[in-house]
C-alpha cells in the first residue's frame, strides 16, 4: 500500500489549495478515505472523511471552506481548500487502510 499526497505550499490568507493523494496497492474503490493535519506543537486531528460511496463529514473548523473527494478511476483521493487561514497551516496527511502518506505541507501565510 502507497499513498502519495501532493499540491501543498504557500499561500495568502483567503486564499485556495487543492491536494491530492494518489493511493496504490489496495481496491481504492471499496475503502473510507480520511485527510488528517498536525500543526506544530499539536495533536494530528482529523480533516475530512469520504466513504467508499461517497458521503463526506468535516471537521468543524473547516466545514463550508474544505471539500474532499475522490476520484475512483483515478484511485486519488483530494481535498480543495478554500478560504485558508493562517490557522490551516500544518503538515496534511492521507489516511487509508491503516496506511499514512509521507504528508504535505500547506503554509497560510502573508
Amino acid at each position: 500500500v502507497q499513498l502519495v499526497e501532493s499540491g501543498g505550499g504557500l499561500v495568502q490568507p483567503g486564499g485556495s489549495l487543492r491536494l491530492s493523494c494518489a493511493a496504490s496497492g489496495f481496491t481504492f474503490s471499496s475503502y473510507q478515505m480520511r485527510w488528517y493535519r498536525q500543526a506544530p506543537g499539536k495533536e494530528r486531528e482529523l480533516v475530512a472523511i469520504i466513504s467508499s460511496a461517497g458521503s463526506t463529514n468535516y471537521a468543524d473548523s473547516v466545514k463550508g471552506r474544505f471539500t474532499i473527494s475522490r476520484d475512483n478511476a483515478k484511485s486519488t483521493v483530494y481535498l480543495q481548500m478554500s478560504s485558508l487561514k493562517p490557522e490551516d497551516t500544518a503538515v496534511y496527511y492521507c489516511y487509508g487502510l491503516g496506511y499514512w502518506g509521507q504528508g504535505t505541507q500547506v503554509t497560510v501565510s502573508s
